[in-house]
């Protein structure tokens, strides 16, 4: 049909499809029709929180795998179960759980796309004595801050995280992180230098950093300097520093 289009174009009066040959560029919208970045490690704004208990597991450790669609706004437009957890009922809530999140979605030549990707999802039983100790962002950096110490950069807020004992599978676990800011305090590229071992873990705590700001002291020979600098900065999970 395309050929033919055009064919019949050309055989218009010369005034005719000259004038009508800008809209017709106009109307023509490549960007929206851009193909969806495909990724197995998904960025979030907002991470997925299933609410679950022992019963729904049904005595045994769960996993599962959840295949992500999201669109240029984040967004989470579909989920289906990639790897089932063996439950129904419990990848529903895994899989409304996604649905209810938002994605960070992916930049290309400052275009916006629309992300599919995985996200891997492991569910453990906790004794039902036990009470779950939670975790804020405690880093090292973060402490040297709270206690007056020359620190080479400031956090202007607590980045937000919200952990508990039960996602670090009866292990301490420890995350060394680094990231990029620009002159505005904005954090970039957000990235895991040694992780905890657990996926998820790690992308909680890439979501609190790069949903934070930092505060870096210049000197008056580096104002001028728009260079986005580079950090580092780690956090640990201890077991018996329950809160």
């Amino acid at each position: 049909m395309k050929p033919l289009f055009l064919l019949a174009l050309s055989t218009l009066p010369f005034h005719l499809s000259h004038a009508a040959q800008p809209p017709l560029e106009l109307t023509i919208q490549k960007s929206s029709a851009q193909s969806a970045h495909l990724t197995t490690r998904i960025q979030w704004v907002d991470f997925p929180k299933p609410q679950y208990k022992n019963s729904d597991l049904n005595q045994k450790n769960r996993a599962a795998i959840i295949r992500v669609y999201a669109d240029e706004t984040g967004d989470v437009t579909k989920a289906t179960v990639q790897e089932t957890t063996g439950l129904k009922a419990l990848d529903e809530k895994l899989v409304n759980a996604v649905l209810q999140a938002k994605v960070k979605p992916f930049m290309e030549d400052d275009t916006a796309l629309a992300v599919i990707g995985y996200q891997v999802f492991n569910l453990n039983l906790t004794p039902d004595d036990a009470e779950a100790c939670h975790y804020s962002f405690d880093s090292k950096n973060w402490r040297a801050q709270q206690q007056q110490q020359k620190v080479p950069f400031q956090y202007q807020a607590q980045p937000k995280l919200a952990l508990d004992s039960t996602q670090l599978n009866d292990h301490d676990r420890q995350i060394k992180f680094s990231f990029k800011a620009d002159k505005h305090g904005n954090i970039k590229k957000p990235k895991i230098i040694k992780g905890s071992g657990i996926y998820e873990l790690d992308q909680q705590v890439l979501q609190a950093v790069a949903n934070s700001k930092v505060s870096v002291k210049r000197t008056a020979s580096t104002l001028w300097l728009y260079k986005k600098s580079k950090f580092k900065d780690a956090i640990e999970f201890d077991l018996n520093a329950c809160r």
